[in-house]
């Protein structure tokens, strides 16, 4: 058996003692997040997406939200203290995060970004976010998480 391949997401967790499985399928390119919940038989609502966005300042924030909804841009940049944030152009992605499109997780980043996790996610035992490269999601507490990253959880979506 082929031994897996840890991404710098897992590298982080394993280091932090968070608990978490990993899901894998097959994917040639990138697809969104409803695709992949679909795929792998996850419910979207506990499947998170990752959104990088820069403010004025040019400090940039990392969003986690549920696949199917839409990041409110006055609401993440009020979380983050930002009187606006951009949401970052997909040719920048990886030269900011380390990821690429479809791959992009809030763990395991070149920096670690300010991240706010969207509050339907508190209550969750569980929810999913990528592993850190596109086919892969990871299963874990977002309470975890939050706590690991230094993040919060906050109303963001429209």
């Amino acid at each position: 058996m082929a031994k897996e391949l840890k991404t710098n997401a897992m590298r982080f967790l394993d280091k932090n003692k968070i608990s978490y499985t990993v899901q894998t399928y097959e994917c040639e390119e990138f697809i969104d997040g409803l695709h992949t919940a679909e795929a792998l038989g996850q419910p979207a609502e506990e499947t998170f997406k990752t959104l990088i966005a820069h403010g004025k300042s040019g400090s940039y924030y990392c969003f986690l939200l549920p696949v199917a909804e839409e990041l409110d841009l006055k609401k993440a940049a009020k979380s983050v203290g930002e009187k606006s944030v951009e949401l970052l152009h997909v040719k920048d992605i990886t030269a900011v995060t380390g990821y690429v499109r479809g791959g992009c997780t809030p763990i395991g980043m070149k920096k670690q970004f300010m991240t706010v996790v969207h509050s339907t996610a508190e209550p969750m035992e569980l929810f999913y976010i990528s592993g850190g490269r596109i086919g892969t999601q990871i299963r874990l507490s977002p309470t975890a998480l939050v706590k690991a990253i230094r993040g919060r959880f906050e109303d963001i979506i429209m």
